[in-house]
């Protein structure tokens, strides 16, 4: 069976406090989520609300009709006469989201009216979308609560709206009240009662049961599914896309058209654009989930692959680590020093790694780019040698005017100097130092993301830890620096990113045996 996946991101994934995307980055979302990731629908907007909004639309608009999506491109419209059909028309788009209610109270308490009036208002809507060349969805709002409280009513809409033109009724948990058991007795009653409809279900997370309540929705027969990426949304959010895919595919063993390759790529752009960051342990996407801690995991999946589960990394895009800390084991040291080719004997094993659980022991972050100095600081010898120095630097700050960065760096005992201007300080200090490294002919890596932390109630003071990610020929890596100065630890970070590479750019694997003597330094 193959379930039909319809993203709200731009529309409902936006109504999470803070959130708020320009009409440039809603074009882009939208075409990362037909193009690459390969949805079946987006829903963009509501109707009506502001210009910003409409001009989204009509971008998000013309890209779509020039690529054969504009049929694949909703919008939320309200009962309310020819008011949201011309906002859509105008827009340029050919499918509207009709919000009609799904439970009498909301029915009784907002509009006052009775079901018959709501039903004739509807249907008024329904035909003048017909005349203009509007496809027509209906959601039916709070259906959760509708079914609980008022299900006659629920089949009375169902039995008075069945024959018009609408392409598919979707049914949400508006307010995330359902759980398995009764989203999949609803669900059912729906889809046993009217076998030829298409029903949509849309699930709220705030009893965290929007993943399950979706695996129960589609076993109950329901064929398509809202989700957000990331899962954005009001309150608690929607269910996320991510999961939706990889319960759907695993456990059900339904297909969809998503392109499961390209759900870190979006995530990690909608993330950037929200400002809403991912937890680290969120489900396929978040950036520990294919981190194993503990030492015996690691041994395991040295074996035999031991602690592996279908959710392989690499269908999302991601690769599989092995955390330092205090939990590590030798098998941990073993695997994390194959990402830089290392090979240390036995016995300097057993000293890194109990180096590596002191450290973790003192709630200390240790990365798998640690590794090479903790090694020359256990072992007391730089078999690795630092090999770059950024031996001084001056960072210009003036109001009205570009920064200006002067760098010094030694690099194999030569010193180079250079100075560039940039968009802030570290970003002029990286362009003085890709001047050097450009003149060499040696390559840089691509800064992928930059993490800023600083202790909890920190002041002005306090010590900056910066992270830096980086991209070094497909490597995937970390560099961490530590000052009271934010420029300065991540300058600090490069430096460290800088001996990385300088050490591990022959791409050949460099041997390590112990004990060293000074002649070996």
């Amino acid at each position: 069976m193959r379930v039909e996946i319809m993203d709200t991101t731009l529309r409902d994934g936006e109504q999470m406090q803070g959130v708020s995307y320009s009409p440039l980055e809603k074009l882009h979302i939208a075409t990362l989520l037909l193009k690459e990731v390969k949805v079946d629908r987006i829903e963009i907007a509501s109707a009506r609300v502001s210009k910003g909004e409409f001009e989204a639309a009509c971008k998000i608009s013309e890209w779509a009709g020039k690529n054969g999506f504009l049929d694949r491109v909703e919008v939320l419209g309200f009962v309310d006469g020819d008011v949201s059909l011309e906002w859509i028309r105008k827009a340029g788009l050919k499918v509207i989201n009709l919000l009609c209610k799904g439970s009498l109270r909301h029915l009784e308490k907002q509009l006052r009216k009775t079901p018959e009036q709501h039903v004739s208002d509807i249907k008024y809507v329904i035909h003048k979308a017909s005349e203009t060349g509007i496809d027509v969805n209906i959601y039916f709002e709070d259906w959760s609560n509708g079914m609980i409280h008022s299900q006659d009513y629920v089949h009375f809409m169902m039995e008075s709206l069945k024959e018009e033109p609408v392409k598919r009724f979707m049914l949400p948990d508006t307010l995330g009240i359902l759980n398995p058991e009764q989203t999949y007795q609803f669900c059912s009653v729906m889809t046993e009662k009217y076998q030829d409809v298409h029903f949509d279900f849309h699930a709220h997370n705030d009893y965290d049961f929007a993943v399950a309540n979706v695996f129960s929705a589609v076993k109950a027969g329901i064929k398509g599914i809202h989700t957000t990426v990331n899962g954005l949304g009001e309150r608690a959010g929607n269910v996320p896309l991510s999961s939706v895919v990889a319960v759907l595919h695993d456990h059900l063993g339904y297909k969809t058209g998503i392109d499961e390759s390209q759900i870190t790529k979006i995530s990690q752009v909608v993330e950037s654009y929200s400002g809403i960051r991912i937890a680290v342990n969120q489900p396929v996407i978040g950036e520990n989930v294919f981190t194993q801690t503990s030492g015996i995991h690691a041994d395991g999946d040295s074996k035999a692959n031991l602690y592996f589960n279908n959710l392989l990394p690499e269908r999302f895009g991601r690769k599989r680590k092995y955390a330092l800390g205090k939990l590590s084991g030798k098998a941990t040291i073993k695997k994390n020093l194959e990402e830089f080719g290392l090979n240390l004997s036995p016995e300097s094993i057993e000293r890194v790694t109990q180096r590596v659980i002191e450290l973790g022991d003192k709630k200390e972050c240790v990365t798998t780019e640690d590794l090479p100095f903790i090694i020359s600081d256990v072992l007391g010898a730089e078999k690795i040698p630092y090999r770059v120095f950024i031996k001084n630097y001056s960072l210009a700050l003036s109001y009205g005017m570009r920064p200006v960065a002067s760098i010094l760096v030694e690099i194999d005992g030569q010193v180079y100097e250079e100075t560039s201007s940039g968009d802030g300080q570290y970003d002029a200090f990286m362009k003085a130092l890709r001047k050097i490294y450009d003149h060499l002919g040696k390559e840089l890596p691509v800064l992928t993301d930059y993490k800023v932390s600083i202790p909890p109630g920190g002041k002005t003071d306090a010590l900056v830890e910066t992270v830096i990610s980086w991209n070094y020929k497909g490597m995937e890596f970390r560099t961490k620096g530590l000052d009271a100065d934010q420029t300065e630890s991540a300058i600090k970070a490069t430096e460290r990113m800088l001996n990385i590479i300088e050490n591990s750019s022959s791409g050949q694997k460099m041997e390590i045996s112990y004990p060293l003597t000074n002649n070996n330094l």
